[in-house]
């Protein structure tokens, strides 16, 4: 890359890499470092009877403190973010002080990969933290990090521009709190899902990406060329037609979780290659079906939240089995019945306000 494309803080980056080099010190090393402990972990099984515990955990630097010969900083591991007490005689135990001199003190940024090695305590102000015995530079970053400050649960300075956070998700994930969970709780339902299949003896199965008749859905295809057959192919639309042919073939009941494709119009919440599940079983019907889908919703919103309740802007939505039950008629009297009223408030609101 050109040095004149690169930012300032990028091109100082790059010389303390350098620098790191030429101490000896591999930015990115190939060697395992073993951890033993997560943040979270840390400060959920704290105890201040308990003997202090060692623990080796990783993350990225996401803040710094320098006070002389002693040091705070914020590792972010995968779980959450700790604070790390550091003292230059600690991690320097020789003569030699480089280590928090100059590596610690000016050669890492924030967003750099560190291990920190050393023994769980409780500062003075009361907050589990750890005391480092060994640091250890595990990837140094180049291009540095959006700063988002955290003070009493409230964030400063957000990373929140629509277009750079779903653009640079990776970004996002690293700086804004609550982001990876929206990944955990996904993981969780589909895990839940496939407990609820796998428990009830249905299989699941992969079916074929690339097709020579798109079909199972109304949908544009995107289309791509087989070299070695020499015939155009399509990025399914959707698996319902070979999850059809496997129950044709003997399958009592099958699922698949599929990437599908489909080559139309998108916007944030609709994107061209999306998931879906879909299940088949033989010798039921339509009722069966809603009794089945009630238990799994159930089951899915107890183990991702613990609780059937789920809460949704304002108003909280009840999970718990069973639900009620409407024809298609029913539905839309009822939703004509809704649509009036709310009409009918907005009336008296706009009147009231046009009187006064």
């Amino acid at each position: 890359m050109n040095v004149l494309e690169l930012s300032e803080q990028e091109i100082v980056r790059r010389n303390s890499l350098n620098e790191l080099r030429a101490m000896g010190i591999e930015p990115y090393p190939a060697a395992e470092y073993v951890t033993n402990a997560f943040s979270t972990d840390i400060k959920e099984e704290f105890s201040d009877e308990a003997e202090p515990r060692k623990v080796s955990i990783a993350g990225r630097l996401m803040s710094r403190r320098v006070m002389g010969k002693a040091s705070f900083i914020e590792l972010q591991d995968s779980k959450g973010r700790i604070q790390v007490y550091i003292t230059r005689d600690d991690i320097c135990p020789e003569e030699n002080k480089d280590m928090y001199n100059v590596v610690f003190k000016r050669l890492l940024d924030i967003g750099d990969f560190v291990g920190i090695e050393g023994v769980v305590f409780r500062t003075q102000m009361g907050e589990i933290s750890v005391h480092a015995h060994k640091l250890t530079v595990l990837s140094k970053s180049i291009r540095p990090l959006p700063i988002v400050k955290y003070k009493d649960g409230v964030a400063y300075d957000k990373f929140d521009d629509p277009e750079l956070r779903y653009r640079q998700r990776y970004v996002d994930l690293v700086v804004n709190d609550g982001v990876k969970d929206i990944f955990i709780k996904r993981n969780k339902v589909y895990t839940s899902m496939r407990e609820f299949f796998n428990t009830r003896g249905y299989m699941e199965v992969e079916t074929p990406v690339l097709q020579s008749i798109p079909g199972g859905a109304a949908a544009r295809p995107f289309i791509t060329h087989h070299n070695a057959l020499d015939i155009p192919l399509y990025l399914r639309i959707a698996n319902e037609l070979y999850l059809k042919r496997l129950i044709v073939g003997g399958f009592e009941g099958v699922y698949e979780f599929s990437k599908n494709f489909r080559n139309e119009g998108m916007d944030r919440t609709h994107n061209p290659e999306f998931t879906c599940m879909e299940i088949y079983v033989a010798y039921k019907d339509y009722n069966w079906m809603m009794a089945f889908t009630e238990q799994m919703l159930e089951k899915i919103c107890l183990d991702v939240n613990g609780t059937t309740d789920v809460q949704v802007g304002d108003n909280v939505i009840s999970f718990k089995a069973p639900f009620a039950r409407r024809t298609m008629t029913e539905a839309i009297k009822s939703l004509q019945a809704l649509t009036s009223l709310a009409w009918t408030r907005l009336n008296c609101a706009m009147y009231a306000s046009s009187s006064v």
